[in-house]
């Protein structure tokens, strides 16, 4: 037997048992109506562009908290001339519990942006409360440039991994740019109580040193396995670079804070003039370095960068399926058909071996062959579901 396959098939016998047992999508984007179920092994999405691939992991993205994988209005996500809100609805098995959690625009107030969420019927206060189910990761060809261009997108999907680690880090996060946002706005009006700044400054260096402190344990983690392995991807070294991180290298927390008021005291009037807070962790960078090539990631090919971020999300998915109570999924759109063979087999081969729910999509089934027997296959065609295998 190839090793391939007896690969493949040793893997199926631990196939994972959490994950996605059945969607129901209601007036979401291409699709009207729509539902399917399915088991907990990885997904396989197949059919031509314009299908509904990418929308249907789109739903899963809203899992947790946010905007989804393509930060979306949430208005723009209801069905094309459809006056009513849409509605996701999915059933996740947690080993031999099912939890049921609905999401969707808020049908009593849509012109809010709001999303309202259900947990097992119950309808939560915040979206933070996801966090504690499922942890949701995901890599879409939009995010190729993420070395190329400014920090805010490396920000953006540091904290993404962090959320699947630490349920209380996207209410910290929202908290910490609210505040900023009313900062801002105080000292551009120019005429405001400084015992209001100071609290709101306050709140700043408690959540920004909170918040950084999570970004740099998930960093050191994510470090830590990325040297350890070895294989068709490059190992990828990672560290963060910002006012708060250097400020907590070596020093007493009271030391960091009293500082951090400094800093932000001191700096009011030029941030007035400019509009925006000149330090804080939403000034923060992920820095990514290709170590055989000792060489920044924005300075490798397109082919590097693209394996260096495979290899961050693996890492994480690898630390989620080992380290977490969450439910853990992984979101793959269209990443193989840009991988050569080898590394088309060294990803599949990982996929296998961490027992999380994966689901890849593309346009040639073909590419997809080797997972036979380990993976469910769907077929899509005009948002309507083909073959299922």
């Amino acid at each position: 037997m190839p090793y391939q396959q007896a690969n493949i098939m040793q893997n199926e016998r631990l196939a994972p048992t959490r994950g996605v047992e059945r969607i129901n999508l209601s007036r979401f984007r291409c699709y009207e109506i729509f539902s399917v179920s399915l088991d907990t092994r990885p997904v396989i999405l197949t059919g031509p562009n314009g299908a509904g691939k990418t929308n249907l992991l789109e739903s899963l993205s809203f899992l947790i908290p946010g905007r989804g994988l393509r930060r979306a209005r949430l208005s723009e996500v209801k069905h094309q001339g459809s006056t009513n809100p849409w509605v996701i609805s999915i059933q996740l098995r947690d080993e031999k519990e099912k939890v049921h959690i609905g999401t969707g625009l808020d049908p009593e107030s849509p012109e809010t942006e709001r999303r309202l969420t259900k947990i097992n019927g119950e309808k939560v206060k915040s979206q933070s409360v996801l966090t504690k189910w499922v942890s949701v990761l995901w890599l879409t060809p939009q995010m190729d440039r993420i070395f190329l261009e400014g920090s805010q997108g490396r920000r953006q999907f540091l904290d993404r991994l962090v959320y699947g680690f630490d349920p209380n880090h996207a209410q910290r996060l929202n908290r910490y740019e609210q505040v900023l946002k009313e900062r801002n706005l105080l000292l551009r009006q120019g005429c405001y109580d400084p015992r209001w700044l100071a609290g709101l400054e306050e709140i700043l260096v408690s959540e920004g040193i909170a918040l950084t402190i999570a970004r740099k344990e998930i960093v050191s983690q994510l470090s830590s396995i990325l040297k350890s392995k070895e294989g068709s991807f490059p190992q990828a070294e990672l560290s963060l670079e910002g006012t708060t991180e250097t400020l907590l290298d070596g020093r007493s927390l009271l030391d960091i804070e009293e500082e951090m008021r400094q800093l932000l005291h001191a700096s009011r009037e030029q941030d007035r003039l400019t509009g925006r807070t000149s330090l804080g962790p939403h000034r923060s960078d992920l820095l990514v370095v290709h170590p055989e090539k000792n060489q920044p990631a924005a300075l490798c090919s397109t082919g590097e960068q693209k394996a260096l971020l495979i290899s961050i999300v693996m890492a994480s998915a690898h630390l989620l399926s080992v380290r977490t109570g969450t439910i853990p999924l992984l979101l793959l759109d269209e990443v193989v058909a840009h991988l050569d063979e080898t590394r088309r087999s060294a990803l599949f081969d990982e996929l296998l071996k961490l027992k999380i729910q994966a689901w890849l999509t593309g346009t040639d089934v073909s590419l997809f062959e080797e997972l036979q027997g380990g993976a469910q296959f769907l077929s899509l065609k005009e948002a309507r579901l083909g073959s299922k295998t």
